[in-house]
């Protein structure tokens, strides 16, 4: 059982989308349970697809095939996950801060997040401050995740701390930032209530922060 674990984690991290529908098939087929195909498959290889590009072993095209192959599996197993009562975490409002259009690490984090059972409302790139908040709100979420992958685009990050701060709803909505220029210190100085290094610490910071509302 867990050798087909394996297998759908190896074949999700070469990005064959279809091997690895075809496993997560295969899986099911064999009893394993959804959360296990999801948990100990899926989502362990696509942390190590974060790590690797990450230290820059793999590349944005590799990133792309895995996060494909990940997304059909997850879009087969959810019926069966929704059954299953996957647990609804909380909901997260997330993007790419305005002025940046580089958005691979957010997308990752958000199929990662969705396949735990966050509701993730994705506002894209280029996301300006108060949309950031108004969806937030209107949402309501309990927590906003703000990516960027240039140091000039970083000030809006704080742009929408300080609105929160404005608006008397930081206390009720959490921020998470994250992206190549930012660091744990960076973020504090932002005002950030928490900092990801990575999609996978994402992940784990993200439910954290859900689960303690």
């Amino acid at each position: 059982m867990m050798e087909l674990l394996a297998q759908i984690s190896e074949q999700l991290q070469k990005g064959e989308d279809e091997t690895v529908l075809e496993l997560t098939k295969k899986a099911l087929a064999e009893n394993l349970s959804p959360n296990d195909i999801l948990n100990k498959g899926l989502i362990a290889g696509m942390t190590v697809v974060g790590e690797k590009f990450r230290d820059f072993e793999i590349f944005l095209p590799d990133v792309l095939l895995s996060a494909k192959a990940m997304t059909a599996a997850v879009d087969h197993l959810k019926p069966l996950l929704i059954q299953r009562d996957l647990p609804n975490i909380g909901k997260i409002v997330i993007g790419t801060v305005q002025g940046d259009l580089h958005d691979i690490g957010k997308n990752l984090v958000g199929i990662m997040l969705k396949g735990i059972g966050v509701e993730v409302i994705d506002l894209g790139k280029d996301v300006p401050p108060e949309k950031f908040v108004d969806t937030a709100v209107k949402e309501e979420a309990g927590l906003i995740g703000m990516s960027a992958l240039l140091t000039t685009s970083t000030p809006m990050m704080k742009k929408v701390i300080e609105i929160l701060h404005e608006r008397g709803l930081n206390k009720s909505i959490k921020t998470i930032v994250g992206g190549a220029p930012l660091s744990a210190a960076y973020a504090s100085d932002l005002g950030a209530d928490d900092y990801a290094s990575d999609a996978a610490d994402a992940v784990e910071r993200v439910t954290k922060i859900l689960e303690e509302k």
